[in-house]
């Protein structure tokens, strides 16, 4: 059987696929293809290429991401994201598709023409990169001669790949959409930002359809997409709120 497993982008918050990946091989299921887009590209690629949760999990809590030596130069961006190549570059030492054990799809979008790729063969790490790349904090990724922003842009969710090559699919997102009152839309860029999470949240819901599981853990709003410093507790969250939602589905993934 062909079980696919969508993981969303969501930051930080995407320690909680980590635990969500504990849970499933603790049920004996163990997806056979992956789609994510942002942090979901980066588990995702990790888990694809037989990483073990609690080698991912100890990237996630390694990883310095506001170093100086990140820092972008004459580039439209803080962070300059071709610095990270090195450091996926140890868990991929083959920098292409086929070198991993299971079938993986990146998305990525085109900050140019506008428009959303999923990558899934040739080069690997720099789509990887691509996804995971938050406009106006990382720089845009160049991949032949095109560059790429975060895949959350255009395509958090991405169950499409996997629609039509999986008997089952299993979602997670990890970007839910935080209640707020009037009062906290102060400012212009407040707004800004609401309607454009609005926008996130609203496609990713309308394809939980594609899905025969989702894991949806609403108590992920308490945390933020840079902040590192809580990587146990949204991989616990994760984990646990996966381990409840297995026990309770009739689903057969044998």
């Amino acid at each position: 059987m062909n079980i696919g497993l969508v993981l969303s982008g969501g930051g930080a918050r995407g320690a909680a696929h980590i635990g969500v990946i504990k849970a499933l091989e603790e049920e004996g299921i163990f997806p056979t293809h992956i789609s994510g887009s942002s942090a979901g590209a980066i588990v995702g690629g990790l888990y694809a290429a037989g990483v073990s949760w609690s080698e991912i999990l100890r990237f996630f809590k390694t990883i310095t991401i506001f170093s100086a030596y990140r820092y972008a130069r004459n580039k439209p961006g803080f962070i300059n994201s071709v610095n990270f190549y090195d450091d996926l570059k140890a868990f991929f030492p083959r920098d292409n598709f086929d070198a991993l054990e299971k079938p993986l799809f990146v998305t990525a979008a085109n900050i140019v023409e506008g428009t959303s790729k999923i990558f899934s063969e040739g080069e690997l790490i720099k789509p990887i990169i691509a996804s995971a790349s938050f406009p106006g904090v990382f720089t845009p990724t160049e991949i032949n001669g095109d560059y790429y922003v975060d895949g959350g842009t255009l395509n958090n969710f991405p169950t499409e790949p996997l629609i039509s090559i999986c008997d089952k699919i299993i979602g997670v997102n990890v970007s839910p959409l935080k209640k707020v009152a009037i009062k906290d839309l102060k400012h212009t860029y407040s707004i800004v930002e609401r309607a454009y999470k609005i926008k996130l949240a609203a496609e990713s819901i309308n394809k939980f359809k594609d899905c025969d599981i989702v894991v949806n853990p609403q108590e992920l709003v308490k945390f933020s997409t840079f902040n590192m410093n809580n990587i146990d507790t949204i991989f616990n969250l994760g984990y646990t709120k996966a381990k409840i939602i297995l026990e309770k589905s009739k689903v057969q993934f044998n």
